[in-house]
Order: structure tokens, then C-alpha cells, then sequence
């Protein structure tokens, strides 16, 4: 009785071993030059499917690069409108301020006796006018010369030019002139932001002298930003108004932003390219000037056979399809590909007589690395 227990034993484990020896073993492919065989099981396991080609059409799609930028009317540069020393300066880059709102306050003595001259020269105005008036009835019933009416009228003239000129200089400062009294005069002045945005630089700090000539604060719209491209000579005739863009950034390559082109260069760069502008479809996109990106222009569509960008290999640097020359049997087919649109793209060297056949649109990797395996 052992001994029957042990023959059933060894017959086991002689089974178990032709399994493993079965399950380990490599899976053969039937490979002729360029074509490949396969069984039902091999075509499920890479899911191969075959369709014929149609025509669709498909944009040409000029690829170029630039930059967000905005339009001059969106960024400010802020300087004084006269020197001083800064008493109040409290943004930071990167903070929103509103069209008027104060930037910085600045302190300038000079500024006292331009109130002064303000004040004096409305003073004589007003003295210089009724005295001219006064000389000109005297003139008129011959008790004043005329030279003397002459003296008042340029007198009066003088004194208007020298208030309007100096309430000008207040108002550049931001001091509307009427208001100003002998109570009232001040040494400080505000400078305020010209454009509602946020403020991208700071070159200020407290007690700090400032003159016009220097730059206090940029400030920069956001809300009004475009993507600037540059477009070579060589495409350039292919680029007009309207057509659509899809821009990228080297980051995040998978997410696109549709524009379409609004205003094309007239003049050429050093590196004979033209700056072509272009309006995003979406607002608030929360880019920032400045920012590289790379972008695709759509020109003219043309019509052409197209196959799923899947069923596209490549190999020893050429592009390749696989044909169904008959059931189950796939030959590697060597293609010139053109423009891509939506997951398509566009077979040059397609000829008429491969209409009535079948190509792998899905599984083609699979295909190739079945050949590959093979002659390695």
C-alpha cells in the first residue's frame, strides 16, 4: 500500500513539473522579414485592431515660440513729478493697487514756495486786474495816457500767466491749486499709480532722495495679457488673422491655452522674424508676463488620409504602419507623415491602391516589439 503512495507522489510532481516548464516558456512569434504572424490569443493579449484609412481634414500647424506680454496701455512705470524725500512707502511686488491709489508720499521744501509763489501771484492778479480796469476808464475820458493803460494790460497779463503756470506745477503734484490757503500750505505730496494692477518692482525705501528722472514702481495689468510669438519669413505668409493658437509651456506641455491671432508685424528682427500678437480666448487665465511659452498656429486645413497618432511607430529614427496582409498576418509598412490634429495624422506617401486594405490602428507598439524581440 507505501508503495502505491509513492508512485502516485512521483507522478505528481512529474506533472507539476511539465506545468511549470509550460508556463516559463517563452511565447514564439511567426516572424518573416518584415511581417509577423500571429495567433488568436496573441491578437486578444495586444488587443489589435485593424480599419481602413479615411480622409479628413487637417490643419497645418506652424509651431513657434515667445512670451506673455501686455500691451503698452497695461504697464506703468511711476516716477515723481519733482524730487523729494520719501516719507511713506508701504507696497510690496506682487500687491493690487487701484487707478489713483497712493504709492509713496514724498517730502520737498521746494514745494512751500511754490505754494508761496501760487498764492502771491493770484494775489497780484487780482490787483493787476482792477488796476487795468481802473486805468482803462481813466484812459477812456483822456485822464490817463495810453502807455500807462498799456503798463496795466501787461501787468495783468504777466500775473495770469505766472498763476495759471504755477497752479499747473501744483496740479502735476497733486495739489488742486483752489484749495490751497495760507492754513493749508504742506511740504509732502503724493504719487499715485497711474493704472489699476499689481505692482511687479519696488526700487524705493524710506528716506530715500528721488528725482524725476528716477523709476519708483512698475505696475502691471494682468487682466489684459496676450502672447506674443515670433514667426520666421519662411511662415510668415501662412499666418493671418483669426487663425486659431493653441499655446503650451514647457512645464505642463498637456495643457493647452486657445487663442487666435489679432495683430501680425509689419518689420522684420535681426533674426528675420516678426512679432505676431495673439488674444487668449479665456480671461483670468493667471499667466504672468513674461512667461516663456511655445505655441501652435493653425494654417490652412488640407485633406488627406489620416491614421490614429497610436498606430504610428518608430524605428531606427523612420516611422512605420503595420498592413493586414492577409488574417492574422501584419507587415511593417514605412509612412512620410504631415500635419496632426486631434489624435490624427496626415500619411503623404498613402497611395490609391491602399484603399481597399487594412491597417493596425491599435497595437502597432505591440506589433514592433514582437519584430524587435525576435532580432535581438
Amino acid at each position: 500500500m507505501k508503495t502505491k503512495y509513492i508512485k502516485i507522489l512521483v507522478a505528481l510532481l512529474i506533472l507539476n513539473s511539465c506545468s511549470e516548464e509550460k508556463t516559463t516558456e517563452k511565447e514564439v512569434f511567426a516572424v518573416v522579414e518584415n511581417q509577423v504572424s500571429l495567433t488568436d490569443l496573441q491578437i486578444k493579449n495586444a488587443a489589435i485592431e485593424t480599419n481602413f484609412l479615411n480622409k479628413l481634414d487637417i490643419a497645418n500647424k506652424i509651431l513657434v515660440n515667445g512670451q506673455i506680454d501686455v500691451p503698452p496701455q497695461g504697464m506703468a512705470s511711476v516716477s515723481a513729478p519733482s524730487g523729494g524725500y520719501v516719507k511713506v512707502s508701504k507696497f510690496m511686488p506682487g500687491n493690487f493697487v487701484q487707478k489713483g491709489q497712493t504709492l509713496a508720499i514724498l517730502e520737498n521744501p521746494e514745494l512751500v514756495q511754490l505754494q508761496q509763489d501760487y498764492m502771491l501771484a493770484k494775489s497780484n492778479l487780482q490787483y493787476a486786474q482792477q488796476d487795468f480796469s481802473r486805468q482803462k476808464d481813466l484812459n477812456a475820458n483822456k485822464a490817463s495816457s495810453d502807455k500807462v493803460t498799456q503798463k496795466a494790460f501787461n501787468e495783468n497779463k504777466n500775473q495770469n500767466i505766472i498763476m495759471k503756470s504755477t497752479a499747473q506745477n501744483l496740479s502735476a503734484m497733486g495739489i488742486n491749486p483752489s484749495s490751497i490757503t495760507p492754513n493749508n500750505i504742506r511740504r509732502t505730496f503724493a504719487v499715485v499709480s497711474p493704472i489699476s494692477g499689481y505692482i511687479s518692482t519696488v526700487n524705493v525705501n524710506i528716506g530715500q532722495y528721488v528725482s524725476p528722472m528716477d523709476k519708483m514702481f512698475d505696475v502691471v495689468n494682468t487682466g489684459d495679457i496676450h502672447l506674443a510669438l515670433k514667426v520666421f519669413e519662411k511662415d510668415l505668409a501662412k499666418i493671418k488673422p483669426g487663425q486659431k493658437v493653441f499655446g503650451f509651456t514647457n512645464q505642463d506641455p498637456s495643457k493647452k491655452y486657445e487663442g487666435r491671432v489679432f495683430i501680425i508685424g509689419k518689420d522684420f528682427s535681426a533674426d528675420r522674424s516678426v512679432l505676431v500678437h495673439c488674444h487668449f480666448v479665456d480671461e483670468n487665465l493667471g499667466l504672468l508676463p513674461g512667461t516663456f511659452m511655445n505655441a501652435e498656429i493653425e494654417s490652412d486645413s488640407e485633406n488627406g488620409i489620416v491614421i490614429p497618432e497610436d498606430a504610428i511607430v518608430t524605428w531606427e529614427e523612420k516611422q512605420y504602419i503595420f498592413e493586414e496582409v492577409k488574417p492574422k498576418t501584419y507587415k511593417m509598412f514605412p509612412v512620410q507623415i504631415g500635419n496632426s490634429e486631434n489624435g490624427n495624422v496626415e500619411i503623404l506617401n498613402f497611395k490609391p491602391e491602399f484603399k481597399s486594405k487594412k491597417f493596425v490602428t491599435k497595437g502597432a507598439y505591440q506589433l514592433l516589439m514582437a519584430l524587435k524581440n525576435v532580432e535581438e
